[in-house]
C-alpha cells in the first residue's frame, strides 16, 4: 500500500543552480533548529568558488542575542555531478558530509529554500536580512505542498 502521507513525498530540486550567481552572504530567514546552531541569532551563510573544485562555505552567527558573541565555522561543499548544481554535499568536519539540497530558488537568486532529501533539515535563506512577507508566505504554501512539518520552523532574530 502506497503511503497517503505527504511526508513521504520525493523532495524534488531546482533545476539548475548557477554557482556564480548562488555565491554570495545569505542570511538566514528561518530553519529547523539543529543542535550545531543553538542559541545563534543573525545567522549567515557565505559561499565562495573556488579553483580547487568546491565552494567554501562560511556561517556565522551571534550566540544567545543579537550581542551576542561571534560564532563562526567554514567548510567546503562538493556539488553532486548531474543535478545541475542543485545537490552538493557540506563537509564542516571530515570525513562527514552532509546533503544539501537546493529547492526553491528565486529567479534574481534573492531567497533560496535548502534542505536534505528526507527533510529533516530546512533552511530558508535571503540576500537581505528581512523577506517580504509576500514571498515567506508563498514560500510556506509552497513547503507545505511538499510536505514539511512546518510545526518545527522557527524564524531567525536578525538586525
Amino acid at each position: 500500500m502506497a503511503p497517503t502521507n505527504n511526508q513521504a513525498q520525493t523532495l524534488q530540486t531546482v533545476a539548475g543552480v548557477d554557482l556564480k550567481k548562488y555565491a554570495g552572504k545569505w542570511y538566514e530567514i528561518a530553519s529547523f533548529p539543529q543542535y550545531f546552531q543553538k542559541g545563534c541569532t543573525c545567522t549567515t551563510a557565505e559561499y565562495t568558488i573556488t579553483n580547487k573544485g568546491y565552494v567554501t562555505v562560511e556561517n556565522r552567527c551571534n550566540r544567545d542575542s543579537v550581542n551576542g558573541k561571534p560564532s563562526y565555522i567554514k567548510g567546503k561543499a562538493f556539488v553532486e555531478e548531474g543535478s545541475g548544481n542543485a545537490k552538493l554535499k557540506v563537509q564542516f568536519f571530515w570525513p562527514f558530509k552532509a546533503k544539501y539540497w537546493i529547492i526553491d530558488l528565486a529567479d534574481d537568486y534573492s531567497y533560496a529554500v535548502v534542505s536534505h532529501p528526507d527533510k529533516k533539515y530546512l533552511w530558508i535563506l535571503s540576500r537581505k536580512s528581512k523577506l517580504s512577507d509576500t514571498v515567506y508566505q508563498q514560500l510556506i504554501a509552497r513547503l507545505k505542498a511538499k510536505g514539511f512539518d512546518l510545526s518545527k520552523l522557527q524564524v531567525t532574530e536578525q538586525l
